[in-house]
């Protein structure tokens, strides 16, 4: 027996839908998991009623695979009705939780979708009353009316992806599904077994389009983790760390280089621009700054928010004058944007804590504050360093 021959058998169908349900279960769990944590999305709930139709509509597939259980034409019934009535839920789930925030997915349609499966299955039972009433022979229970309607019903689903975001991926599980249907019909209706590979398909293609469920629902959650430990450590206006963040990542750096300076940046007028121009247009002025001192620290420190106006820069790389960076920070803002600030700068002594060389910078920013503005004011630490470097360059160019 060749695998094709395997697979293309009763122990291929139990071995898929084994496959499935095994997804299945993981994705129950995860569902489960996100309904703890996301009790007000309903969403989560729908796909923890959803999950369970499906495993089993393929526990009825496995019982289907027994010769005593083969020719019940209430188990194929209940099968193609339990497909599609999952196929219609489970769309809506990943529409809604793929949907953009500017676009809103309507329910309206998936009703009207399970309302036409109610009724093209009670058609074909009114069509065909003595169906359910004889054993199901070799071939199968033909139920052509509600297998035309699922392909109906993956196409218009194909056809209105728009506003969702993994489109590609969610639309390449359709098309699987779309083959998986066209497969399972041409067998049962033309081929009647004779080609093996075509049952092969029809056995096979669900576990890929369950795996693709499960991988864009995997990919959902990671995005929501990535995305609450993002919020976690940034400030939510200028995506600059956090103060409890900035304090960690500055303690982290002051042990690497063992030496660290703040920049510490206040915008000048802020209140005024508030009241005169609204909050709007003072939020987009402070992210602007932001971006600045984001920019300025790139790759030799990092850049947080203190509070309010005041934003914070930190310089931790060898050889980089804090000054130097405050002052093309400062005149950056001057420039790009209709406000200034003032700014102050302070470094780290020997055993002094990061709140210490804050609290110095602050200080600092306090005198450029209130001696005129738009300006940068040194720690007088800093100044007195700076003087000896130069005496002792003066010294060496003299005994040169």
């Amino acid at each position: 027996m060749t695998i094709v021959q395997w697979l293309a058998g009763s122990t291929g169908q139990i071995f898929a839908s084994a496959c499935v349900m095994t997804i299945l279960v993981l994705m129950l769990f995860m569902a489960v998991r996100l309904y703890k944590s996301y009790r007000r999305n309903k969403t989560h709930r729908l796909l923890i009623f959803t999950l369970p139709i499906v495993l089993f509509q393929n526990g009825a597939l496995i019982i289907l695979t027994f010769p005593s259980m083969s020719h019940s034409p209430y188990l194929y019934l209940i099968h193609s009705f339990t497909g599609l009535l999952s196929f219609i839920i489970i769309n809506f789930v990943f529409m809604k939780l793929y949907t953009q925030p500017t676009t809103r997915l309507k329910g309206m349609p998936f009703l009207l979708m399970f309302i036409g499966l109610v009724l093209i299955t009670a058609a074909q039972i009114a069509y065909q009353p003595d169906m359910l009433n004889h054993p199901v022979g070799q071939e199968g229970l033909e139920l052509l009316a509600i297998d035309f309607y699922g392909l109906v019903l993956n196409f218009a689903i194909l056809l209105n992806l728009r506003g969702i975001d993994q489109r590609f991926s969610y639309s390449a599980s359709l098309i699987v599904y779309f083959v998986y249907q066209l497969s399972r019909l041409s067998d049962n209706y033309v081929f009647h077994g004779k080609i093996p590979m075509l049952v092969v398909l029809s056995h096979l293609l669900p576990v890929v389009y369950y795996t693709l469920l499960f991988l864009l629902l995997f990919e959902w959650v990671i995005e929501r983790l990535l995305l609450t430990f993002q919020s976690s450590i940034t400030d939510g206006l200028t995506s600059l760390y956090n103060r409890r963040h900035f304090n960690k990542k500055a303690e982290q750096l002051l042990r690497q280089t063992k030496r660290i300076a703040i920049i510490f940046c206040d915008i000048d007028n802020f209140k005024k621009l508030n009241d005169t121009q609204g909050h709007h247009k003072a939020d987009g002025v402070l992210k602007q700054v932001a971006d600045i001192i984001k920019e300025e620290t790139a790759g030799i420190g990092a850049a947080g928010r203190y509070g309010g106006e005041e934003l914070l820069g930190l310089v931790a790389a060898p050889g980089i004058k804090a000054e130097v960076v405050a002052e093309a920070i400062r005149s950056r803002v001057e420039k790009e944007t209709m406000v200034t600030i003032s700014v102050g700068v302070s470094i780290s002594t020997e055993g002094s804590p990061v709140d210490e060389v804050v609290k110095q910078a602050d200080e600092m920013m306090y005198k450029s504050k209130t001696s005129g503005k738009n300006k940068v004011t040194l720690h007088p630490s800093m100044q007195r360093s700076r003087s000896r470097a130069s005496e002792e360059a003066a010294k060496q160019k003299v005994q040169a």
